[in-house]
């Protein structure tokens, strides 16, 4: 029986819904569980045909979709960012990008015998690696840090990077169909990309100039922008075919690199709606895949595999860390990491569906190749990352760094006090005063919400074992208990109190007892605002060494009013403690001193 098709949108909701969640709960990158979904209502059981559901509408859907990711993809390039990149990073998305189109090709090409334009067409589409696949891999596999700032920032750089390789290349092949010479084809394309880029330039100006100049109220900033990226897109296709992508992936670029202009509500607000977008377009696309298309390639398809996997990716490698510090452990660590993800089949599916539309013969094959790339690139580098690193001991030691959600004044001082202690600390906030502070006084900062999207790709938690949440924001120390606490463990993760729960009534009482059971830092009488008056009155946190010699009831009888806060063990492993605890000896006590006015007026 036929499901209507109110009732098969729903089932495309709850599915996304459902995929990303798994994706959660077993940390695994979410394309795998989204593609699983799709394959089974689609091929596997056909309760969803995207082509008879939308019709003539699944090309401007995929098209306005891809408009979207690219623009929010792009929002993250800042240039600033780059030329503070080490140049092995700078080399993969340039040299390395270059070598990479080239090498799978020229696979597809010798191998498929696709022709010279959908061969080069598939190697552009499959230079992007993505931050949504990169960051799980990288939490799991843990490798040093020099490994994991290059495949980070490789992930993020070549999103709106080879992106913009990928339109262009594209055009050429559309244009070079339509074209009756080549002097057309380059008329033609020069008009395509001059349009492209100054309709982004000057869509990202007048996007820029109003949010700077607060010509709209708070609430219509996100509606605006979102609506103006896809006025801009259309407009651009209008003036010039195709030349849309292009547009609004240098309006997003614009937009980032424009000064004084916040984007910090815009890019959650993008997020959230890609990753919207995302799940219910992966599986779309995964529902229209050609299994038998698929198998019907057989070896020569795997032989392409072979070659992005053992050929491609060391060559891009090799080009790349030429002349850097990398150890030969670290490039072949590189060379086996290099997953593709959503953007890659969500860009071949449209570049199919325009091939498709204007009569393009084998169209369909290249979301075909691109998805068995996806598929063989994340299946067998999840799997055998992790082992790999271990064999070439290229991971990190077990981590012992410290994230402190906020970056208050309690916050910043408990910092300073674990990094002269040698620990790692990270402090995140979204209030600027407080970030700016904290970068002032030469500690690492995150300007954010810790639990964002935006954090998951920039936020580096490799060498976190443990996290505090400080905030003076209860609401925002609740979120950051509940997101650490599945990633690092329940122990690892604990908050301040922000009242005295016990006393309190009427709000507090309503909040979930999961949270407050995990407001166990320091004594129960030492709230944030407690600590905040103390600090702002003048102590201090202090480190104290403790033995056999010298134990905790000395300590006690030697400073009277301290308030304990950690103990730190021989391993540097930092563990909370209250006045009634006591620490296992010999260990580094970390606690508030009250200097005289403050004891006084505790008195």
């Amino acid at each position: 029986m036929a499901l209507s098709p109110p009732l098969l949108l729903v089932i495309i909701g709850l599915s996304s819904l459902a995929a990303q969640w798994l994706a959660w709960l077993l940390r695994l990158p979410a394309i795998l569980p989204l593609l699983i979904f799709g394959v089974l209502l689609g091929p596997a059981t056909h309760v969803l045909q995207p082509d008879l559901l939308f019709g003539n509408l699944l090309f401007p859907l995929v098209s306005l979709s891809v408009a979207i990711i690219l623009f929010e993809g792009a929002l993250t390039l800042r240039f600033s960012e780059i030329r503070g990149l080490g140049g092995v990073v700078r080399n993969l998305v340039t040299v390395g990008m270059l070598i990479t189109f080239l090498v799978i090709s020229v696979a597809c090409h010798l191998l498929l015998h696709f022709s010279a334009e959908l061969s080069a067409l598939v190697g552009a589409v499959t230079v992007v690696t993505g931050p949504t696949v990169i960051a799980p891999l990288m939490r799991v596999v843990r490798p040093k840090n020099t490994i994991n700032q290059v495949l980070r920032w490789e992930g993020i750089i070549i999103d709106p990077v080879g992106a913009i390789f990928t339109l262009l290349v594209f055009e050429f092949i559309v244009l070079h169909q339509q074209a009756g010479s080549y002097s057309h084809l380059f008329l033609t394309l020069g008009k395509t990309a001059g349009v492209g880029l100054i309709a982004g330039i000057v869509a990202g100006w007048i996007v820029g100039l109003a949010l700077r100049k607060v010509w709209l109220p708070g609430y219509l900033q996100n509606f605006a922008v979102l609506a103006m990226m896809l006025g801009a897109f259309g407009l651009s296709n209008a003036l010039a075919d195709e030349s849309g992508l292009l547009t609004v992936t240098v309006m997003g670029i614009w937009l980032a690199n424009m000064r004084d202009v916040d984007l910090t509500d815009i890019i959650e607000f993008k997020e959230q709606l890609s990753a919207l977008l995302i799940s219910g377009l992966f599986i779309i696309l995964a529902a229209r895949l050609d299994i038998h298309a698929l198998t019907g390639m057989g070896w020569p398809l795997v032989g392409v595999l072979l070659v992005v996997q053992f050929v491609a990716r060391p060559l891009c490698i090799a080009a790349s860390a030429t002349g850097s510090s990398l150890s030969w452990r670290d490039r072949l660590l590189l060379c086996w990491i290099a997953p593709r993800g959503i953007v890659a089949a969500a860009v071949s599916s449209l570049f199919a569906l325009t091939l498709a539309k204007n009569g393009y013969p084998g169209a369909e094959r290249l979301v075909t190749v691109v998805f068995a790339i996806i598929i063989g690139t994340v299946v067998l580098q999840s799997l055998t990352s992790l082992p790999i690193a271990r064999w070439l001991q290229v991971q990190k030691k077990q981590p012992r760094g410290v994230l402190i959600i906020g970056a208050n004044s309690v916050a910043r001082a408990l910092a300073q006090a674990l990094q002269k202690q040698g620990l790692p600390v990270q402090l995140t906030d979204n209030g600027w005063e407080n970030y700016r502070q904290a970068r002032m006084e030469g500690l690492t900062a995150y300007y954010g919400y810790a639990w964002s999207e935006h954090a998951e790709n920039y936020l580096d938690l490799n060498m976190t074992s443990r996290v505090l949440a400080m905030s003076s924001n209860r609401h925002q120390n609740a979120l950051a208990v509940y997101h650490f606490s599945h990633i690092l463990g329940k122990d690892k993760v604990s908050a301040v109190r922000s009242g005295n729960i016990q006393n309190t009534r009427g709000k507090h009482d309503r909040e979930s007892s999961r949270f407050r059971r995990q407001e166990t830092l320091f004594s129960t009488e030492y709230t944030f605002g407690h600590l905040s008056r103390l600090i702002s009155a003048g102590a201090t946190i202090k480190a104290t060494r403790l033995n056999e010699n010298f134990g905790w009831e000395d300590y006690l009888n030697k400073n009277q009013g301290v308030i304990p806060l950690f103990s730190l063990n021989e391993d540097k492993k930092l563990t909370p403690i209250g006045t009634d605890q006591s620490p296992e000896l010999p260990c580094t006590l970390i606690a508030l001193v009250k200097n005289e006015d403050t004891q006084a007026d505790s008195r």
